[in-house]
Formats: structure tokens, C-alpha cells, sequence
């Protein structure tokens, strides 16, 4: 999986709020925030409802990493379309 939460959670805790008052904020259930915390996959109105609750663009609250093992398996000459 390449899409990370972490920033999220690091957003929460520099403005003194727990992942209850995020499900508060947004009506989100717990299932929906653990998975946010597990780097799991959410649909995007999840992302939206999350941004527009905390007043911020998505790059503030997730982040894209290749992974290890398919940056490995990279042709690093190999152009894309």
C-alpha cells in the first residue's frame, strides 16, 4: 500500500484532538477510523469529510510512499507513458 494517514493523526495531536473527537467531527464510525489509523483503504468522501471537518487539504492529512519492494523491482530506465 503506498497511501499513508500518519499526518493525520500528527495533525490531531499539535491541535489537542483524539481520534473520538475526529468520529465526533465527521460521523464517521470507529470502523472507518481504524482504518485510517491501519493505512487501510477509505473511500474519498472519508478523506473529504475529514478535511472539511478540520479545515485542511488532503497532502496535510496523508502522504504517498512507494514501497520497498516494488521500488526494488523498478526498472529505473524504464519510462512511463
Amino acid at each position: 500500500m503506498g497511501i499513508y494517514y500518519y499526518k493525520l493523526f500528527d495533525l490531531l495531536n499539535r491541535r489537542g484532538l483524539k481520534k473520538i473527537d475526529l468520529k465526533k467531527m465527521t460521523g464517521m464510525s470507529s470502523a472507518t477510523v481504524s482504518k485510517l489509523a491501519s493505512n487501510r483503504v477509505v473511500q474519498t468522501d472519508v478523506l473529504d469529510r475529514v478535511c472539511a471537518a478540520l479545515h485542511c487539504q488532503p497532502g496535510d492529512i496523508m502522504e504517498w510512499m512507494e514501497d520497498k519492494e516494488s521500488a526494488s523491482n523498478s526498472d529505473p530506465d524504464e519510462k512511463t507513458p
